[in-house]
């Protein structure tokens, strides 16, 4: 009986040990430096607020484009759709369906995060070092480059000191704005499976869950501003 027992635990510890992939502190261990980012959540789309720096020590133009900003406010998502002034059901379809490219939209965030999106969700994690490079390298790897390898930029974004860039990967019914974030957390570490994570909800409730589950929201020795 006590080897059976033993044998159940030991199933039970290697389940829940593979349930976040990303080695996060806890309250046994050492406090490491972590950095935060943030899911902000628009309710039809979902994007990333990073570290302003760390983006434009990856994409030198975005630092002549955005100055003295702690953050920046990263999304991706359909050309037309995305950079329409009034969103019809044409430009709906052509999205899902036969999509012309993809953009980037980047937006200066001069305020605490959750300051400057106090309507909407938004969820904060905690990375390491490694991790944020991770990510960040994802996020700059979706911008497309012209032929001396700069960033692309097209019309002013949306709202805020904001600006549209030309991006790489086609938009369509089964690569949504939200799955390229969820791609993001993949490759930060989190234990997150992109497949179909097509909308905001799916998204933001499974980074909900794991903050919760595995206390990520409390950053050690963070060097970004609060």
């Amino acid at each position: 009986m006590k080897i059976k027992f033993l044998l159940i635990m030991l199933l039970i510890l290697s389940i829940t040990a593979t349930q976040f992939n990303a080695d996060f502190p806890s309250q046994h261990q050492p406090a490491m430096q972590t950095e935060a980012i943030y899911i902000v959540s628009h309710g039809w789309h979902t994007g990333f607020v990073v570290s302003a720096l760390a983006m434009q020590d990856q994409l030198p133009a975005l630092k002549q484009r955005f100055k003295n900003t702690p953050y920046l406010e990263i999304g991706w998502g359909d050309k037309g759709f995305y950079q329409a002034q009034q969103v019809t059901t044409g430009l709906t379809l052509q999205a899902m369906f036969w999509s012309p490219g993809s953009v980037i939209h980047v937006v200066a965030v001069p305020l605490s995060v959750k300051q400057y999106f106090s309507k909407v969700q938004v969820e904060k994690l905690c990375l390491t070092a490694a991790q944020q490079n991770a990510l960040i390298e994802f996020i700059a790897n979706s911008f497309a480059k012209d032929s001396h390898g700069q960033i692309m930029p097209r019309q002013r974004g949306r709202y805020g000191n904001s600006q549209f860039y030309e991006a790489t990967d086609t938009y369509h019914i089964f690569n949504t704005c939200n799955k390229w974030v969820a791609k993001g957390l993949q490759r930060s570490g989190m234990s997150i499976d992109p497949l179909f994570k097509l909308t905001a909800g799916s998204v933001m409730d499974e980074v909900t869950a794991q903050v919760v589950s595995s206390h990520i929201a409390s950053c050690y020795k963070t060097t970004l501003v609060k």
